[in-house]
């Protein structure tokens, strides 16, 4: 059978000696019981330790029940244990865990031309993380540029924007506050406030050292913002007259979770790169670095590599993420389940002077509040609800796309109800009407 006649799967059975120890057997030395010591304190960790999770819900070790608001950051569309995915990571587990990529790797191939096809591009190289597909669209920009003769080429980033926490994605990302103390950041980067095309025409204008013009089509970290259309129009026309690559960040807005496969395939603009992560393995980590035209052609042997990227347990994962957005139609979902959880909302809201803005692509769901609200995470825990706030004000929702119409509905009146007692009981209410 010739490679592109093969499915993603085979599936079969294996059996394992009932003597193997389960990885939790390992661990149960009574030393180890401290063992959140050990770790560097990168994070401040909710209270809660998840035992396993189905579909849109998750459950503690206790067995308490907890509504999925946030997908692990827009990671678990599928839900929790979906079975295409569960039973693809399983068989391939038991056959091939990786495979340098100094050989030929079928699977990586199939999902290549899967993913390529989806998306309307030519090629990709897969990765570990958005941060590293991102990092590799930005030596990709940079290549392409040398290759036509700019030898110190800029970028255009935006304000607000955010990339990734590697050193050039870093400084990349619009964001002062988590770049504080990690410079000096990487040149190259320039720097204009979004949905503001007259601000790029100056750049151009400006600078004709331009590789290419990088920018998330819905900001996510920032507090979901979707870029003006006419603004990324104009943005994609001015690539174009000016021989800028564009470049778009869907690491947070792909893989079905806006409504269609890409973001940018509902507004109809054909970036030349796109990265994409997170949602791609439903939790198993790879990332996808997407080109077409001349820069799908840029990189060769040698310019970019990866040690783990695309291998076989990651793309097995994948394939099973690709093959269920199709066959079950999930993305069809996102549309009409934002509108319900959003409505929920509002309909339950009693302090509706509290929000000042609502904004929404598919299942990326922002509420800005007319003040900070950071609190409302352990408060909406505390109600068995996992929801995040970013950007100091603004409740962001990422739900995944097989919950259930009875679960947005319990989602939307659940968080208004929260954001109600929170309001009623705070002791000050500066900023709200």
């Amino acid at each position: 059978m010739a490679a592109s006649e093969r499915p993603f799967l085979l599936f079969g059975t294996r059996e394992f000696s009932s003597a193997a120890a389960r990885p939790t057997e390992l661990l149960t030395d009574p030393n180890l019981d401290n063992a959140m010591s050990a770790l560097m304190s990168t994070y401040s960790p909710l209270p809660v330790s998840f035992s396993h999770g189905r579909g849109a819900e998750l459950f503690d070790c206790e067995g308490r029940s907890f509504l999925d608001g946030l997908s692990g950051i827009a990671v678990t569309n599928l839900g929790h244990a979906h079975p295409r995915v569960t039973a693809a990571i399983t068989e391939q587990a038991s056959s091939l865990l990786h495979c340098s990529n100094i050989y030929q790797i079928d699977l990586q191939e199939r999902v290549g031309e899967a993913l390529t096809r989806r998306a309307g591009m030519e090629r990709v190289f897969f990765s570990n993380s958005g941060a590293e597909a991102n990092e590799a669209a930005i030596k990709l920009a940079r290549l392409h540029a040398h290759e036509r003769g700019i030898e110190r080429p800029q970028i255009v980033v935006l304000e607000g924007a955010f990339h990734g926490r590697t050193l050039a994605t870093l400084s990349a990302t619009g964001n002062e506050r988590i770049q504080k103390g990690f410079g000096p950041l990487v040149s190259g980067f320039l720097r204009a406030p979004r949905n503001d095309l007259h601000a790029l025409q100056a750049l151009a204008q400006k600078h004709d050292d331009v590789a290419a013009l990088m920018l998330e089509p819905v900001q996510g970290e920032s507090g979901i913002h979707p870029l003006d259309l006419e603004y990324l129009n104009g943005a994609a026309k001015l690539c174009k007259e000016q021989g800028w690559l564009l470049i778009f960040d869907e690491v947070q807005s792909g893989n079905g979770r806006t409504g269609s496969y890409f973001y940018h395939q509902q507004i109809d603009i054909a970036p030349d790169i796109v990265s994409t992560a997170k949602a791609l393995g439903n939790g198993m980590p790879i990332g996808a670095c997407l080109a077409r035209g001349e820069a799908a052609h840029t990189f060769a042997p040698g310019h970019h590599g990866s040690t783990y990227g695309g291998n076989p347990l990651a793309c097995a994962a994948a394939g099973a993420v690709l093959q269920a957005l199709e066959e079950e139609q999930l993305q069809e979902r996102a549309q009409p389940l934002g509108e319900l959880i959003e409505k929920s909302f509002k309909e339950t809201l009693n302090h509706d002077d509290a929000v000042a803005q609502y904004r929404r692509a598919g299942l990326m769901i922002g509420i800005e509040l007319q003040l900070d609200c950071a609190e409302l995470v352990k408060l909406a825990l505390d109600a068995g609800l996992l929801i995040n706030v970013t950007a100091g004000r603004t409740i962001r929702l990422l739900p995944p796309l097989v919950m259930s119409n009875e679960q947005g509905h319990q989602l939307g009146e659940t968080l208004a109800g929260v954001v109600d007692s929170w309001l009623t009981n705070k002791p000050s209410k500066e900023g709200v009407a």
